[in-house]
């Protein structure tokens, strides 16, 4: 039976794949924003980057210290948010910002800015944003016919839950704006999302083969609008 970690994996799994091939020519200096209990940074510090996680939860930094501290490793957990974050962290101090699901609930013209700001020249920015095409999808195959409308027009906000989502040209968009050059996108969750949990846990090979099919589709961009999310690499210029 699939473990919690195993479903976890498949989730993450296309992104883990673009961030250690991006990583892969040596130790870096990492800002997590919004990083929560440390999933990503402390998988980060174990090969050896320097992680800061900058999260508004004093709950959650707590978490990070011991998840840390279990594995033995040194990260930094700092409290603040996106319109603090030069203060917190410092401009020009990270090579690497990882901004995972927060463009959804901040102002993301703001945030970019302030990121674009405590990067080094030519710094990479790791972006994970809700895709919105798939959420009217998932809203009306549940029933929120009206929810779905309003996000199929461009109505952000539409439920305090998840806030805002993206389609592919505006997060180009906004990037390009922030003064960020993509390199790279991946649809994330294209068919995890879909599949009943139940096959997942039980059927035997279940997880490797979703994963395995997640990483086939991830780069095919007829494939980006079926995507719970979208995971975009950039340089800043």
């Amino acid at each position: 039976m699939a473990s919690r970690e195993q479903r976890g994996s498949v989730r993450t799994a296309v992104v883990w794949d673009a961030l250690e091939a991006a990583l892969a020519d040596g130790p870096r200096d990492v800002v997590d924003l919004g990083g929560g209990t440390g999933g990503f940074a402390v998988r980060l510090a174990e090969s050896g980057h320097r992680v800061r996680v900058v999260d508004p939860s004093p709950d959650a930094l707590a978490a990070l210290a011991r998840r840390a501290q279990e594995a033995d490793l040194e990260v930094s957990g700092l409290q603040g948010d996106v319109t603090d974050l030069v203060d917190v962290v410092g401009a020009g101090s990270a090579d690497v910002v990882l901004c995972h699901g927060v463009l959804e609930v901040v102002d993301p013209v703001l945030a970019l800015d302030h990121v674009a700001q405590v990067l080094r020249p030519g710094g990479l920015l790791s972006v994970v944003v809700g895709q919105r095409h798939a959420a009217v999808l998932a809203r009306a195959m549940s029933g929120n016919f009206g929810q779905a409308r309003a996000l199929l027009d461009g109505v952000e906000n539409v439920d305090n839950r998840t806030g805002r989502r993206f389609a592919v040209g505006e997060i180009e968009e906004l990037l390009d704006g922030a003064g960020f050059a993509t390199t790279t996108m991946h649809g994330v969750r294209v068919f995890t999302d879909l599949v009943p949990a139940a096959l997942v846990d039980i059927e035997p090979g279940a997880v490797a083969a979703l994963i395995d099919l997640e990483r086939a589709v991830a780069e095919r961009p007829e494939y980006f609008h079926l995507a719970a999310q979208l995971h975009v690499l950039a340089r800043l210029r």
